[in-house]
């Protein structure tokens, strides 16, 4: 088996607990150099893993002849110039979630990614929905809920804290377009029903200016609580609140209603009720039909030719970009977007 080598650019939190250790744990597959915000934090990182070779810069990094695959772990705002210079470079890429920071980025890592079929380019995917998707769009396709009319998704359980520092999630120049959980949880829209047609929102931001981890006080652009209704392609009709200032709102959770039945999903369960019944029971996920993370273990898979990548394509990175810029449009414009743009 021929060892495949792998170069870390941005090794943030979701990148130490699942990607480096997951990669290091397949045979034949060897993480060989990283590069972070800082020459310090790249070393200790390496110090960490046991990884030979650390790099000052990206661009050296994903240069270098050393690697085959880039794993990049950083905020989204280098999501598109790494994976482009990865690319171009003759790299597969997996790319932390969010995609982009804009539909326009999306389509220009699209458009590399089409343009180099022989390359691997993948997005992590959206994690709290894994266990379940799989017998839950069984479901949909045995037609538990009959016709789908309406799709409900809440997520939000805090109260606004003026006072706490400006989070990279609220940076704009770091996490662009991207609100909260938004995308998370369309991704997961996307598995179960398909895309949307027409996008309306409104959002707010109330906590305008907050520090920096420097103590300047800067621009927070980012809504904190945004209301989206969306027109499916599948016919059904979508709400999609998502809040950081809905304190004791209670667990996050998605509800597909249908003409048959009613399913909702909440706490990692799927719960269901059709016509007859007078309350929700949980429904029972088959050992064969649990999905979870396997993110490396495909990324790797794929590279290998053993399987295709399902979660996350840029294909469908796309459409959650789309999504998301759809929503911060019809905020600035007071009006509905139709998609795809």
């Amino acid at each position: 088996m021929e060892t495949i080598k792998i170069g870390i650019v941005g090794a943030g939190g979701n990148t130490i607990k699942q990607h480096i250790p997951k990669l290091q744990a397949i045979a034949g597959c060897e993480i060989v150099s990283v590069c972070n915000r800082s020459r310090a934090s790249s070393q200790r990182v390496a110090d960490q893993f046991s990884i030979p070779v650390v790099y000052d810069s990206w661009h050296e990094l994903v240069a270098a002849p050393d690697t085959d695959a880039i794993v990049i772990g950083t905020w989204p705002y280098l999501h598109c110039r790494v994976t482009l210079a990865a690319l171009a470079a003759g790299k597969h890429v997996l790319c932390e979630a969010r995609m982009a920071m804009n539909a326009r980025e999306a389509h220009a890592m699209r458009d590399a990614a089409r343009a180099k079929p022989q390359l691997i380019a993948q997005v992590v995917p959206s994690p709290m929905t894994l266990g379940v998707d799989r017998t839950l769009k069984r479901l949909l396709a045995d037609g538990y809920l009959g016709e789908l009319l309406a799709i409900e998704v809440r997520d939000g359980n805090a109260f606004l804290d003026r006072d706490a520092a400006l989070h990279w999630r609220q940076d704009f120049d770091l996490s662009g377009l991207n609100v909260m959980t938004l995308g998370i949880w369309y991704e997961a829209i996307l598995r179960w029903v398909g895309a949307a047609a027409r996008v309306s929102a409104s959002g707010k931001t109330f906590a305008r200016m907050r520090k920096d981890a420097d103590g300047t006080l800067r621009a927070a652009r980012v809504p904190e609580h945004i209301n989206v209704l969306a027109e499916m392609d599948c016919g059904a009709l979508a709400h999609i609140q998502i809040s950081s200032v809905t304190g004791l709102a209670g667990p996050a959770e998605a509800w597909l209603f249908g003409s048959a039945g009613t399913l909702r999903f909440s706490g990692g369960k799927l719960y269901g009720g059709r016509r007859a019944d007078r309350e929700l029971k949980e429904i029972s996920i088959a050992p064969n039909q649990a999905g979870g993370w396997r993110v490396e273990e495909e990324f790797v898979n794929a590279i290998r030719g053993q399987e295709p990548i399902t979660h996350t394509s840029f294909e469908d990175g796309v459409k959650y970009m789309e999504f998301t810029e759809a929503v911060a449009r019809s905020m600035a414009a007071g009006a509905a977007i139709a998609l795809p743009l």
